[in-house]
Parts: C-alpha cells; sequence; structure tokens
C-alpha cells in the first residue's frame, strides 16, 4: 500500500485549503482512512478518520475537537482517495497532514498505533 498526499500549502487566517491522499492498492474501499497532523515540537494528532460500509455505500466520520465545525473529511472510492476540507483556518492548525490507512474496516481509530500505513505528509502553513 501507498499513500500520497498533496494540496498543502501557505494560506491567511480564516482561508481554505483541501488536502488529498491517493491510495495504490485494491482494499483502499475495506478500510477506515485517517488523517493526522504534527506541529513543529509536538506529538502527531488525529484530525479525522473515515470508514466506509460497502453495503451501505455511506461511511462514518468522526472529527477531532480542535478542528470540529472547520474540517471535513471525505472519499472516493472510485478513485481511491480521501480528502481533507479545512475552512476557518487558523495559525494553530500549521502542521505537517498525514493521512494514513487503517486495517480495520469500521473502527475509526485516534491513535497513531491503529494505522499501520502512512503518506509522506503535506505541510499546511496558516499566516497571522
Amino acid at each position: 500500500v501507498q499513500l500520497q498526499a498533496s494540496g498543502g500549502g501557505l494560506v491567511q487566517a480564516g482561508g481554505s485549503l483541501r488536502l488529498s491522499c491517493a491510495a495504490s492498492g485494491s482494499t483502499f474501499s475495506s478500510y477506515v482512512m485517517g488523517w493526522f497532523r504534527q506541529a513543529p515540537g509536538k506529538g502527531r494528532e488525529f484530525v479525522a478518520g473515515i470508514s466506509w460500509n460497502i453495503s451501505w455505500n455511506s461511511g462514518r466520520t468522526y472529527v477531532g475537537d480542535s478542528v470540529k465545525g472547520r474540517f471535513t473529511i471525505s472519499r472516493d472510492n472510485a478513485q481511491n482517495t480521501v480528502y481533507l476540507q479545512m475552512n476557518s483556518l487558523k495559525p494553530e492548525d500549521t502542521a505537517v497532514y498525514y493521512c494514513a490507512l487503517s486495517r480495520s474496516r469500521s473502527y475509526v481509530g485516534l491513535n497513531i498505533g491503529d494505522y499501520p500505513y502512512w503518506g509522506q505528509g503535506t505541510q499546511v502553513t496558516v499566516s497571522s
């Protein structure tokens, strides 16, 4: 499995960005995907996660408290891609953002140990 994150950049406070994570492999649609971030000098923090139920053709999402109401996670299984729409960005959102793939089909884990596969990260910088 390979994950390729993109879409980061420099944006002013209050602005928006959409991150994308393209996954290789045929099992993408079966498993939970997540986004984490890591600011300088800090640990890796859960941002959002999304599961997928093939029978229902829909996913359940979970968003971390620090970004709730501003960030939205979604996925396009036909494109093997997961997205993170980030609105109302704040300087404290500045971090390297990582996408990750779980081996769980329904449990959206909040810890880095729940995700064995990781992308390379994309930098998001929010200026004040």
